[in-house]
């Protein structure tokens, strides 16, 4: 007869099945919650009527970036709801609203609401400040207001016809700066060795770790980057005002002279250099829209969509119909071996994608758009693989260069019959590393020691009792290596000697100005020029384009939905995070980067600057 369970283990499986029991009742309501809201929220949507006259209201929350990083539906929900500066926003979707309200009747005008645009790169700026030039010419005025300026923000500001600032606000106007922290110290102490093998000058992304500033070459590259960068920025945004470009990034001296000529008011410095046009306060500036556009229909704002509102009623996808389609690939992100979600490039993924289009006979042709610092130089051979056998397949190949197309997203792209690049791309960073970091004094400090034996040098090798010298030497000669088959890639696709390739080469990042020059890419252009060149390219007049991604699965989809859509139904309790968790995050962000790095061979094509 089996023995009756003890009093204490009866007790604890009661308490078990009351607390389990709970458990699911609170999951199955919060399931069957969100799903009753993500109904009531679409039973609810009323459709979005465009008032003829209206202002069209581009308030940009978030990053401009070339395609969308997956998030998981979870994440999402415990987003604040709404607006927010961790969204992300296609650059496509803005210039598409811009583009079909220059010719949209009932749009009388343009207003720049640029609070909440965050972290956006210069050559997706300049794109939509393209895209605000021809909105202009339609004849229809564009109008920018804020409480602050940020320098990024003032540049797409800058394409407005009018520029008004609240008087308690002001215009930041800094400069451009390349300054990080080094490590060489920290690893000392805590005994640390890290083994770094590259070649390249200016290959700085493991100083930090070798270093305890940054070096010579490092200084002298950084500072003609930015240098370069800043010229584009001023060149631009002085052409805009109409003022002088040395009236924008004043040093201190200069700075403190006009706050005294201003009494000590930011918003009178901007004004009295014509970096705005007019002071207004919120409400001032609202009466000022009501009489160019008239009221809303509640009577508390002017007659006005926003953009999200506008992209609704307009972002309708037409059938592919065409037998001729222009194949268009974001390679977007760091690039990783596997496959990845959208947002990050992966060896397997993207290479699927590209292949995709190779075996889909109406594409023609198709444009890489690269949008990346670089990452994992097997990944990065596995996807220019692709790029060659689209060429092989006599289907043209067009690189479309984003914010950064440098170091893996220069290899990537050297093998395509022609590359765009923007005048602020950062591309180049021809170059090569590999580091590895051991803990065998580390260990050793606190009394733990590593030991034992082995059939062969190679078994065993442990980060825990270090690496030899004859290791070290096979590990370098193997980055020379991988350093010569970069340039001597480079000089075969671009028609260059090895020592013309050399000399420009070393891991140095260049502008798309300069690498125009040089002659890593072959004209300077936007997305829509490498489309018309890749049709040029495939002799075909009339066509479509077709965005080949990864598509997610209906419940993916749907579970996307609902969680987006019921996240505004979650208690701000839950949502908000401390102080404490915040720097833990940012933390955790470095630590993942470092841990996504996967190359099998240990092998990187990395462009450190790149970041926006």
């Amino acid at each position: 007869m089996p023995a009756k369970p003890s009093v204490f283990k009866r007790i604890f499986l009661f308490a078990w099945n009351i607390v389990n029991g709970t458990r699911k009742v609170v999951l199955n309501i919060m399931f069957f919650g969100l799903i009753v809201a993500f109904i009531v929220t679409l039973s609810n949507e009323e459709a979005v009527i465009v008032d003829d006259g209206s202002a069209l209201v581009l308030n940009l929350s978030g990053t401009v970036v070339d395609q969308k990083r997956y998030v998981d539906p979870i994440e999402a929900a415990l987003q604040n709801g709404g607006d927010n500066k961790e969204s992300e926003i296609l650059l496509s979707d803005v210039i598409n609203v811009i583009n079909n309200a220059s010719s949209d009747s009932r749009i009388s005008q343009l207003v720049l609401d640029l609070d909440q645009l965050n972290g956006t790169g210069m050559s997706k700026l300049q794109s939509i400040g393209n895209a605000l030039e021809t909105f202009k010419a339609s004849g229809k005025p564009v109008i920018a207001y804020a409480d602050w300026f940020g320098q990024n923000q003032y540049f797409l500001a800058s394409f407005a016809d009018s520029i008004y600032l609240n008087p308690q606000g002001g215009v930041q106007l800094e400069g451009l700066a390349r300054y990080r922290q080094y490590f060489k110290s920290a690893l000392d102490k805590l005994k640390i060795k890290a083994h770094v093998f590259r070649v390249g000058t200016f290959k700085s992304a493991i100083e930090p770790y070798i270093r305890d500033d940054m070096s010579a070459p490092a200084k002298e590259a950084n500072l003609a980057l930015l240098n370069d960068l800043w010229q584009s920025y001023s060149t631009t945004v002085s052409h805009n005002r109409n003022i002088e470009a040395t009236a924008l990034a004043l040093n201190t001296e200069q700075y403190l002279a006009e706050l005294n000529k201003a009494n000590g008011k930011q918003s009178q410095i901007a004004l009295n250099l014509n970096w705005v046009d007019g002071l207004k306060t919120a409400e001032e500036f609202r009466l000022s829209m009501v009489d160019a556009v008239g009221k809303s229909t509640d009577g508390e704002f002017f007659k006005h969509i926003g953009f999200k509102d506008y992209l609704s009623v307009t972002d309708k996808h037409p059938l592919l119909l065409s037998d001729n389609k222009i194949g268009i690939v974001v390679a977007k992100g760091t690039i990783l071996n596997g496959s990845q979600a959208p947002g990050d490039i992966g060896g397997d993924s993207t290479s699927e994608l590209l292949r995709q289009a190779r075996f889909d006979d109406s594409i023609k042709a198709v444009v890489l758009r690269v949008d990346s610092p670089g990452g994992s130089a097997f990944a990065s051979e596995q996807i220019r693989q692709e790029v060659l056998a689209l060429k092989a397949a006599n289907k043209p190949v067009v690189v479309s260069m984003g914010s950064y197309a440098a170091s893996g997203g220069y290899w990537i792209s050297a093998s395509a019959d022609y590359i765009y690049a923007t005048p602020t791309t950062l591309t180049g960073s021809i170059g090569i590393f590999g580091m590895i970091t051991t803990f065998e004094d580390s260990l050793a400090s606190v009394g733990v020691h590593t030991d034992g034996v082995g059939t062969s040098d190679w078994a065993g090798l442990s980060v825990m009792k270090g690496i030899s010298p004859q290791f070290s030497a096979i590990i370098q000669q193997y980055i020379e290596r991988g350093y010569k088959d970069f340039i001597t890639l480079v000089a075969d696709e671009r028609k260059m000697t090895l020592a013309q390739v050399d000399s420009i080469a070393q891991g140095r990042v260049w502008t798309g100005n300069k690498a125009l020059e040089l002659g890593l890419v072959d004209e300077l252009g936007e997305l829509q020029d490498a489309i018309t060149h890749a049709a040029k390219l495939a002799d075909i007049k009339q066509y479509d384009t077709q965005v080949v991604e990864q598509q997610l699965s209906a419940e993916e989809q749907l579970m996307q939905e609902i969680f987006s859509s019921a996240s505004v139904y979650i208690p701000q309790s839950i949502k908000q995070t401390t102080l404490v968790e915040q720097l833990v995050g940012e933390i955790s962000s470095v630590v993942d980067t470092l841990q996504a790095f996967d190359d099998p061979n240990g092998v990187y094509l990395y462009c450190d600057l790149c970041t926006e």
